[in-house]
């Protein structure tokens, strides 16, 4: 009898609780083990992805100026577009343009009235970068009312002209980084208006004052 009152008592107790803790620490290693192998197969996939773009940017010659419309400007779009609103994207395989490079090697956008080539911020701009909403459209709406929505884009040209002072200022904050941080590319043109032709040394003197 006082066996028995051993296994049952006190002692017992600890020792179940001591197995429980035990499984429970080994469970819960296995599950750390687990999170930690998919979280190396995923972002170091990415990871690696995202170093091979930033070459392939780097690498990519600078493109010639020239202005665009909204519907060229979204030929920029880092080889996504949107199918019929879903919200998924796939890629665009025809040759961009200005035959330099496919499309989906750029990304463009357009802030301000002012196009810029985003390429090497592919992880920010590009489709699964977090404005990647905003490659191959005018983001200056978005920008300036910090909204990442799709409400933030128009298929038509947009003149901001329902912005307020605050907006505006914003609008020409972050055209200010977009220039000192991007290569700026053109203008964005409004409807009805003409490209401009530009020369060579035009387009040479440009890039000096950026470098």
């Amino acid at each position: 009898r006082r066996s028995s009152d051993l296994e049952d008592g006190p002692m017992a107790v600890a020792g179940d609780a001591l197995l429980n803790a035990v499984l429970l620490a080994a469970a819960l290693s296995l599950l750390a083990l687990g999170a930690w192998r998919l979280w190396r197969l995923f972002w170091g996939r990415r990871s690696g992805s995202s170093e091979a773009q930033e070459r392939e940017a780097a690498s990519m010659p600078r493109m010639k100026r020239r202005d665009f419309t909204l519907q060229q400007l979204r030929e920029f779009g880092g080889g996504a577009l949107a199918d019929g609103g879903q919200g998924s994207r796939h890629l665009q395989e025809a040759p961009a343009s200005n035959g330099m490079a496919p499309a989906q090697a750029r990304i463009l956008l357009a802030v301000n009235g002012k196009v810029f080539d985003v390429t090497k911020g592919r992880k920010f701009y590009g489709p699964e970068g977090p404005y990647g909403i905003f490659a191959g459209r005018d983001a200056s709406r978005g920008l300036a009312t910090f909204c990442l929505d799709k409400e933030a884009l128009r298929d038509e040209y947009d003149d901001l002209s329902d912005l307020n002072a605050v907006q505006m200022e914003s609008v020409r904050e972050w055209e200010m980084q977009f220039k000192e941080k991007y290569d700026y590319v053109g203008r964005l043109l409004k409807p009805g208006e003409e490209p401009a032709e530009y020369t060579d040394e035009e387009d040479s003197k440009d890039h000096t004052k950026q470098d």
